[in-house]
Parts: structure tokens; C-alpha cells; sequence
């Protein structure tokens, strides 16, 4: 079976979002992330968007069954109809145990595995430039000169939620939410897991065989 209904799991600094700008280039079908969902929505005033408005202006966080909502009616777009990745949802297991209750396909989990000490070092080496907003990191892609970004000559900074000790916090976030999803995909027979140390090559041609594809 070739699997085009995707989530892609893993910790912060894993490579989800790299490696599902991939597949979606390569395969022809949407990332659909719950954040830019919800945004959208709220800026187009819809009636969902408005409800959700509500909530985040309340400084609340949107129920489940807002978000889901927002995602069957994203998947019943034309360009999803032959697959897709979900981006930012399920984050634990009764939200994925939501995904079931409403029937919404999910053929294939790919779980990006990354030692805790090398996602440290991913993330607390980003740098982000303050006025064009470019990414770099000093070891894998290091600016010509020392925090001067490449593109623009702007400053580069390292964000505060790339700190080690906020990383350390969100990893553990992580650990506590939504790393028991490992165990619940497995049971249903739909994870794949993949070793997310090598270069980006390997690791995107390792999701291909996950995927059957």
C-alpha cells in the first residue's frame, strides 16, 4: 500500500518540517498544520474562525473539537482528497483517539527518532536574523561572518525558545503529551519508525520506504 495520509511524529528539532516541505513538493499533497488553520479562519471570519477568535483572544486554549472541526473541513478540499500531512495535530493520545471517533484516515505514522543530546544541540545553535527573519545554525549552516546575517547584513539572534533550558522544557513536554502516540500507532499496526541522525538524504529516502513509496 502506498500511504498518502501521513503524520509525521517526533520531538522539536527532529526534522518534521523539513522533511514534510519534501514530501509535499515530491508527492503533491498539502501539509495541514492546525496553526495555520486557525489563523486562517480567524482572519477569514468565519464562523468557525470567529469561535476560535473567542477562545485565543481569551488567551484560551481552542477546544479539540474546534480544531477537528477546522480539519475535516481542510481535508475535504480537492487537493487532499489523495492524501495528506497533518502538521501540529494529534499532539496526545485522546486527540488522536479524536481523529478515529471521526473517521479521518491515517495510513501511515512516521516517527523521526533523535537522541535528546543531538536535539539539543540542533536547536540551541539556530540563529535567526532580526530583520529578514533567515535561519542559519553554527554548525550546519554558519553565516560568512559571525552574527551578520548572509542574506541581508542583519543581525542574527539566538530566540529565546532555543535556549538549552527552555529546550529542555519543551522536550519534556513532548515526552509527557505526545510521545505515547509511539505506542498507540503501534498497536494499530501504522508506524514506521526512522533514525533521524544521518543526513537529510538518507533520512527523507528511509521515510519513502516507511511510506511504501
Amino acid at each position: 500500500m502506498k500511504a498518502k495520509r501521513l503524520i509525521l511524529l517526533g520531538p522539536p528539532g527532529a526534522g518534521k518540517g523539513t522533511q514534510s516541505q519534501r514530501l509535499v513538493d515530491d508527492l503533491g499533497i498539502p501539509q495541514v498544520s492546525t496553526g495555520d488553520l486557525l489563523r486562517a479562519a480567524r482572519k477569514a471570519g468565519t464562523e468557525l474562525g470567529n469561535q476560535a477568535k473567542a477562545f485565543m483572544d481569551a488567551g484560551k486554549l481552542v477546544p479539540d473539537s474546534l480544531v477537528l472541526a477546522l480539519v475535516e473541513e481542510r481535508l475535504a478540499e480537492k487537493d487532499a482528497r489523495e492524501g495528506y500531512i497533518l502538521d501540529g495535530f494529534p499532539r496526545n493520545e485522546a486527540q488522536a483517539k479524536a481523529l478515529d471517533d471521526r473517521s479521518i484516515a491515517i495510513e501511515r505514522v512516521v516517527n523521526l527518532a533523535v537522541p535528546d543530546a543531538e536535539l539539543v544541540r540542533r536547536l540551541s545553535g539556530r540563529r535567526v536574523c532580526r530583520d529578514c527573519g533567515a535561519s542559519f545554525h553554527v554548525d550546519f549552516h554558519p553565516t560568512k561572518v559571525e552574527g551578520t546575517c548572509d542574506r541581508c547584513g542583519g543581525e542574527t539572534y539566538q530566540r529565546k525558545d532555543d535556549t538549552a533550558e527552555v529546550i529542555q522544557s519543551r522536550l519534556g513536554v513532548y515526552g509527557e503529551q505526545t510521545k505515547p502516540l509511539i505506542a498507540y500507532y503501534r498497536e494499530q499496526g501504522v508506524l514506521r519508525t526512522v533514525d533521524g541522525t544521518g543526513e537529510m538524504e538518507a533520512v527523507y529516502r528511509a521515510i519513502l520506504e516507511a511510506l511504501e513509496l
